[in-house]
């Protein structure tokens, strides 16, 4: 890669960090947290406040990806991160679980995923795209690393109200970055045929595989972290000491995932890689559904659920920004993170309600049959173009 592809790619990474660094921080220790709050004792609303910043990004995911393709990356993000940090500051004041609820909802009106996914396409060449991909994926998940590991003893030091205004001073920090790191992107494309590239982003068959595949990934992230945490501490494990079952569970996770993703790309062959892990997926949560009692037992089958999430989380966008039409990239990409930001939202209510009626096993059970009908949705994809050449039924892929 260039040196200008590399400074995107470190540049856009570092945003994604410091944003879902913020949101992941809640994550390992709100479950436990919602006690505290008034109406936190049902499970239900729990997992609403877990899921609700992912209804609010994905009602506008398409508009912010939309209107970056009108008027331009940069000042899409800056928007997007000043209402995240807004959202963030409101979580400070928050002692019911309404005003969490309200907070985490206005976190997830900065709907700025779509646009830096594009924006990061738009600033490299479509054979290192997958690279680019794969740095902000691990990006992402290096953060919800740090964020398992810390967050439950920055929550000890600081406190829910503490952890809020962190993530605001995060998302201020994110938009220092965009003005002073990320390159500027090209110019757009002549617009012409709108319609046309609409149905080109919103109907390819592809895409709507990999919608669906996205948006199962985060039900299932957020229905299992409503349970996780409180099945740990109930195995004995206090929540300051999670970080040591998470820390060794996600290094050993981010070491296996490289070989595979180093084989989709230099082969041009992701489907098997794909289907391969979306199997791991479903015989994880198997497993779990029957064998989740005792912290040695959760810490090996977690270790595989991160081995096929942090695969997928890599795979799923570059073949997104391979298979949308470039003049309705943010279009595309705004879709697909509306698709993911929705299964955050249906995850978090799923769960919550899962475990408040029927236990923790029903909910790793309801996750397996999702994940069983991705894999019959996946096996359907059909080849990937060469670098270069167009997209099925996309338009010119950029």
């Amino acid at each position: 890669m260039s040196a200008a592809e590399w400074r995107a790619g470190l540049s856009l990474a570092a945003i994604f960090g410091l944003r879902m660094l913020g949101l992941f921080c809640i994550l390992p220790v709100f479950a436990v947290h919602a006690a505290q709050l008034r109406g936190g004792g049902d499970l239900t609303l729990v997992g609403v406040a877990l899921g609700a910043y992912g209804l609010s990004q994905g009602i506008l995911q398409i508009p912010f990806g939309a209107s970056s393709d009108r008027w331009g990356r940069k000042p899409a993000l800056y928007v997007g991160l000043a209402v995240f940090a807004a959202g963030s500051f409101l979580g400070m004041a928050a002692d019911d679980i309404w005003t969490a609820i309200a907070a985490r909802a206005l976190q997830g009106a900065g709907a700025v995923n779509s646009v830096a996914m594009a924006l990061a396409a738009d600033l490299t060449r479509e054979q290192h795209r997958t690279k680019i991909m794969a740095l902000i994926g691990s990006t992402i998940g290096v953060t919800f690393a740090v964020s398992l590991i810390g967050a439950p003893l920055l929550y000890h030091a600081i406190g829910m109200d503490g952890l809020f205004g962190l993530t605001g001073i995060l998302a201020l920090c994110a938009m220092a970055i965009v003005g002073t790191q990320v390159p500027q992107p090209p110019a757009a494309a002549p617009r012409h045929d709108d319609a046309a590239t609409a149905r080109a982003a919103l109907l390819n068959p592809e895409l709507l595989r990999l919608n669906v595949g996205i948006f199962v990934l985060h039900v299932i992230l957020y229905a299992m972290f409503v349970v996780v945490p409180p099945l740990l501490v109930a195995g004995g494990l206090e929540l300051s000491r999670h970080w040591l079952l998470y820390l060794p569970v996600v290094l050993l996770s981010f070491l296996l995932m490289l070989p595979p993703i180093l084989y989709a790309d230099r082969r041009n062959r992701p489907k098997p890689v794909l289907l391969g892990a979306v199997l791991l997926l479903l015989i994880t949560e198997a497993l779990l559904s029957a064998f989740h009692d005792g912290v040695p037992a959760l810490a090996a089958l977690m270790l595989a659920y991160f081995l096929a999430f942090n695969i997928l989380e890599a795979l799923l966008p570059s073949l997104v920004s391979r298979l949308a039409p470039a003049r309705g990239r943010g279009l595309a990409i705004g879709v697909y993170n509306t698709t993911q930001t929705l299964g955050v939202f249906c995850g978090g209510l799923l769960g919550g309600w899962m475990a408040r009626h029927h236990g923790a096993s029903a909910v790793f059970l309801a996750c397996s049959a999702l994940v069983a009908v991705w894999l019959a949705v996946a096996a359907g994809m059909g080849p990937l173009p060469r670098y270069g050449q167009p997209g099925p039924q996309s338009g010119v892929v950029g």
